[in-house]
């Protein structure tokens, strides 16, 4: 069997898929880079926003016509299709395998049936499942635990993953150890609210460590850098702050998502503290770690968000001073309460103050981006760029860099980078040496010096 798998939607998604490859491969299936070579599709799907939902039915109508004319197992996996609106969405396109979030370790099943596989229960063998390390990655995710015990009113994350399940901390560094033994660098602690680890169903677990303590366990395992996502501001407590900075190995990087600076409206989101409540957690922050590099998430245009509360989400901006932001137009999903319950916004109205927002995260994130020129950074370079000659990478705090390729540098692995230039959303620097200078850059490949350098200009 050749296998290729597509994935959309967030870093949680992409541990799944790497789940069930690591499965596939060890049935015997080759995983392929293209539809085209597979007999094999599985899509790992996203419910959060419609758009996903409308790349997965697009990609699902062509996958309708390619079964037509070969033979074609056509599968999906993740979020939506959980819920009754993927499942509608599956029966319209002919899909062969239909796999939850909590039966992802079906797939073997699934493709032994001659019928139609669809497996929707939330199985407790999946925490304790522990998949291979990824092969030749120096970043890896690591699930901690799995849904979600809150409800806001806008989210279908406790309808798709269920309730929240936290993994077993002894499965959790069995998993790290794997990973730092196949060369991983830097990991990325996940969780639908990480904050809340070790408290199921508002109890605390016997024997399992808050995240707080989880955070300095994993630090002291030997990972080079560790980051996490995402946390809920109900949840944080100051001792996290604390462990971060006590902790050298975790990352000065915190995305704290807000939603919205208007008391009413998260009031409307079921997000369960205020305005001042999430400025306390950010003094915290601030208090432990005055360096940290701050990030959130921002719904625009909730049902009944009036200017007044936009200009609530504005002040708020300014006030907490974010590095970054994930922004969104409101996207009404059915099985929410705010589906149910509230009255869309006009899409004109929210676009535009959308497009008000960015500028101001764009006058932040130019800001503070600025701030960094001048300073050394510790930057993990992933590989090449998309220009040639050039490497990618990022920093502890996140931010994207670009680097020249140097003399003696490695393309790939944790390197010291003095940032000379940065735009609101890219940094870019040279590597430095041992002694704090920039290493020689390698020479950049240009038609001009391939022509001279051909054994056919020779004479």
């Amino acid at each position: 069997m050749k296998a290729h798998l597509i994935t959309y939607g967030c870093q949680m998604n992409e541990y799944d898929t790497h789940l069930v490859q690591s499965q596939l491969v060890s049935f015997g299936a080759d995983i392929v880079d293209s539809v085209d070579e597979a007999d094999f599709v599985l899509v790992n799907t996203c419910a959060v926003r419609g758009k996903p939902v409308d790349k997965v039915r697009s990609l699902l109508g062509e996958l309708r016509k390619q079964k037509a004319q070969r033979s074609l197992v056509v599968g999906m996996m993740g979020c939506l299709a959980q819920l009754e609106e993927g499942q509608q969405i599956a029966r319209k396109f002919e899909v062969d395998v239909l796999l939850g979030p909590g039966s992802l370790l079906d797939i073997g099943k699934a493709l032994e049936s001659s019928e139609r596989f669809w497996g929707l229960q939330f199985k407790d063998e999946l925490h304790g499942h522990i998949p291979p390390s990824p092969a030749g990655k120096l970043q890896a995710h690591l699930t901690i635990m799995r849904g979600c015990d809150h409800h806001c009113t806008y989210c279908i994350v406790p309808t798709t993953r269920g309730p929240q399940v936290s993994r077993s901390p002894d499965d959790i560094l069995r998993e790290l150890d794997l990973q730092l033994a196949a060369g991983v660098q830097e990991v990325t602690l996940l969780g639908q609210n990480v904050n809340a680890y070790g408290v199921d169903g508002g109890a605390r677990l016997a024997g399992y460590p808050s995240f707080a303590d989880l955070l300095r366990q994993v630090g002291r395992s030997g990972v080079r850098r560790v980051k996490f996502t995402t946390s809920h501001p109900m949840n944080f407590t100051e001792d996290v702050a604390a462990a971060m900075a006590e902790t050298p190995a975790v990352c000065e990087f915190v995305h704290l998502p807000v939603q919205s600076g208007s008391n009413r409206v998260l009031r409307r989101m079921a997000r369960e503290y205020t305005r001042e409540k999430y400025l306390e957690h950010i003094a915290q922050i601030r208090r432990h770690m005055p360096n940290a590099v701050l990030a959130t998430d921002i719904i625009v245009g909730f049902p009944g968000e009036t200017e007044e509360d936009f200009q609530e989400t504005l002040s708020l901006y300014d006030e907490v001073g974010y590095d970054s932001a994930y922004m969104f137009i409101y996207s009404p999903r059915p099985g929410t309460p705010s589906y149910k319950h509230f009255a869309d916004l006009p899409r004109e109205l929210k676009t535009e103050r959308l497009q008000r927002l960015i500028a101001r995260q764009k006058e932040w994130s130019n800001r503070k981006n600025a701030e960094k020129v001048g300073t050394v950074q510790e930057v993990l370079l992933r590989g090449d760029a998309h220009e040639s000659g050039f490497l990618e990478g990022h920093t502890r705090g996140n931010h994207p860099t670009v680097v020249p390729k140097a003399v003696g540098a490695d393309g790939a692995g944790i390197v010291r980078v003095r940032i000379e230039h940065a735009t609101p959303h890219m940094m870019y620097g040279k590597i430095l040496g041992a002694d704090g200078l920039p290493l020689p850059e390698l020479p950049r490949f240009t038609p001009e010096s391939a022509a001279l350098s051909s054994p056919l200009q020779m004479v």
